[in-house]
């Protein structure tokens, strides 16, 4: 092409999300690139908001290991009261807080820059709805799980959504007073709500 080309964009490419139901939806949220942060899919977000529809409005909601915040801005687009997300990495946190002042409310929203394990042991609050999604291939889905059975963090009956990579054994881990609700497969990705007594 000649010199009527358009000339090419000086603004900085990144991974973007996509809302994709409630009062933001359809709202493009930038994150970094970091090991082991893998927003989870469209499809799959679908399917747990819509197991959750019922409950997620005006919920407190935990997410953890929120790296790109895809479950946490998802929650409070679709009527949240309150969500808490935690991210132990300085940059990933870094730019949660940037999506944060895009939205423009934190008053519903608080980030927490903090390993979940520490979080989990300290946090006075109590959740309604907790989102598990640790980074593949750790242990942290243990570690997690034994505070939030053993802690005071979950409400009677709260609802527990945990996302990991097909065939993880996570399921040994799970607290044998949670009642598994549903559970489904997609591609290389198992997710399963549970719910606390």
């Amino acid at each position: 092409m000649g010199s009527r080309g358009k000339a090419p964009s000086r603004r900085p490419r990144g991974n973007t999300l996509r809302i994709i139901g409630g009062s933001l939806r359809g709202r493009k949220l930038r994150f970094p690139d970091c090991p082991g942060l893998r927003p989870t899919a469209d499809r799959v977000r679908e399917t747990l908001f819509n197991w959750v529809q019922a409950d997620v409005v005006g919920a407190h909601c935990l997410d953890a290991f929120a790296g790109s915040g895809a479950l946490g801005f998802e929650a409070f687009s679709r009527g949240a009261d309150a969500v808490t997300m935690v991210e132990k990495q300085p940059r990933v946190a870094a730019s949660l807080r940037q999506a944060l002042t895009e939205l423009d409310d934190s008053e519903v929203i608080r980030i927490i820059e903090q390993p979940v394990e520490q979080f989990l042991a300290t946090d006075p609050q109590r959740y309604d709805l907790v989102f598990l999604d640790p980074p593949f291939g750790t242990d942290l889905y243990t570690q997690s799980l034994a505070l939030l059975a053993t802690g005071a963090s979950l409400r009677p009956g709260a609802k527990i959504y945990i996302e990991c990579a097909r065939h993880a054994d996570v399921l040994t881990a799970i607290p044998t007073s949670w009642q598994l609700l549903r559970e489904k497969t997609a591609g290389q990705v198992e997710y399963r709500l549970f719910q606390a007594p």
